[in-house]
């Protein structure tokens, strides 16, 4: 008998509890619904189990029937899970992929295997708390140096209020009623904080400023993932997914509204004056420094750190050499398109020959690529009443949004994926 035969031989109700579980935590982990149906149903098959999966972003509904004994189709068993939007942690996914991996092959109990997937499950240590708030920082001041070309004074700035946005972000995390507005208030005190110091401190960009330091908070990952789920006909959990990123650029666009409306009121302004962007040379160490920041931020396994660095990067060329081949048409649309190309591609590769979860390369490789920043901005210029320019910024959106699902289609038609995750 082969070591898969015997997890297959585990009590029925053993086989369920463990493939609950992993599908309860691939969902925390921010795995998308096709994924996650794919890997539960695949995982199910091989321990002699037929699983039904439906998921979307807030819940998970699974219905196993035991292989052999489902003669009239119906189910023996269903569950309903009702689950909070989960949030992308790379460690943690591998952790549970190379749990499930064993545990399927029989190297390891699944009585087991379910424990250990419910150690996962426990809250992050300080440090790792720490280590996010920190990747806040890196991360806004990564931003304020690559794409919007940013003086020193503004990175700083930016850095700093990101911190303190980590701060916020991660002091809801315990706290639900801060959790349901935490987008608002970091919105609308990295907004404040802007202004004051442009005014009383040193002239900023304030604009570019509070767009950098809110860059981690702007639902552009949540938007792919949506136009993704939406173009393989998972509806449900793609206009699910949609409607939460709509509501995050909402809340986000009240906050700096409500923050602007404050400080004019108090007659505080900004200096008009903007100092002189930094040197182009910048843009490298700004790279690898935010390629760092990204990893933590992904909460990586530091062996994964290279992997997510060098994803970053090629993320990041991908837009910059795309625009510059890019003659007849906008250069964005082009960036991201061929940057979600070599990033699938990538991400199977990886998966195939490590056999590790490609979303070790896909997801960190992306964020850069996501219109997330310009959805923000659209949102922004509609409610200071300026259609034009919102109008444009939302056709803008759209079209980087296609081109960035289509590149990752043609992605994964390029190198075919092997594994779901």
């Amino acid at each position: 008998m082969s070591a898969a035969g015997s997890a297959a031989l585990a009590p029925f109700d053993t086989r369920i509890a463990f493939l609950v579980e992993l599908a309860r935590r691939l969902h925390q982990w921010g795995t998308s619904a096709p994924r996650l149906e794919m890997a539960i149903a695949g995982a199910a098959q091989q321990l002699d189990v037929i699983a039904d999966v439906w998921s979307s972003p807030t819940a998970i509904i699974i219905s196993f029937a035991e292989i052999g004994r489902d003669e009239e189709g119906l189910a023996q068993v269903t569950q309903v899970m009702r689950l909070p939007p989960g949030d992308v942690n790379l460690a943690r996914l591998c952790e549970a992929d190379a749990i499930a991996d064993r545990a399927i092959a029989g190297e390891l109990g699944l009585r087991e295997g379910f424990r250990l997937l419910r150690a996962l499950g426990l809250p992050e240590t300080r440090r790792a708390q720490a280590g996010l708030v920190g990747s806040y920082g890196l991360s806004a001041a990564c931003v304020a140096a690559l794409f919007l070309h940013s003086s020193w004074a503004d990175l700083v700035v930016a850095g700093a209020i990101g911190l303190v946005i980590g701060l916020i972000t991660v002091l809801s995390s315990t706290r639900p009623r801060l959790a349901v507005a935490s987008e608002a208030i970091s919105a609308l005190v990295a907004t404040a904080v802007a202004i004051l110091v442009s005014a009383f401190v040193v002239p900023l960009a304030v604009r570019s400023v509070v767009l950098a330091a809110l860059i981690v908070l702007v639902p552009g990952m949540s938007l792919t993932t949506a136009v993704r789920e939406i173009s393989s006909q998972h509806l449900t959990s793609g206009m699910a997914r949609m409607g939460g990123a709509i509501a995050t650029l909402l809340k986000l666009t009240f906050g700096t509204v409500a923050a602007s409306q404050v400080c004019a009121a108090f007659g505080v302004t900004a200096v008009n004056y903007v100092l002189p962007p930094l040197p182009r040379w910048t843009d490298w160490p700004a790279l690898l420094i935010g390629a760092l920041g990204f990893a933590i931020l992904f909460r990586a396994a530091r062996r994964d750190w290279a992997v997510v660095a060098g994803a970053v990067s090629i993320g990041y060329l991908a837009t910059r050499w795309g625009g510059l081949l890019s003659q007849a048409v906008p250069g964005p649309p082009v960036g991201a398109f061929l940057g979600g190309l070599l990033l699938g591609a990538l991400a199977n590769v990886y998966a195939r020959y490590l056999g590790r979860p490609g979303a070790v390369v896909r997801e960190p490789g992306i964020i850069l690529l996501v219109p997330g920043s310009v959805g923000f901005q659209s949102v922004s210029y509609l409610f200071e009443r300026d259609t034009t320019l919102g109008m444009d910024s939302f056709v803008l959106l759209i079209t980087l949004l296609i081109s960035l699902v289509a590149g990752l289609l043609f992605g994964d038609l390029l190198i075919s994926p092997r594994r779901s995750l």
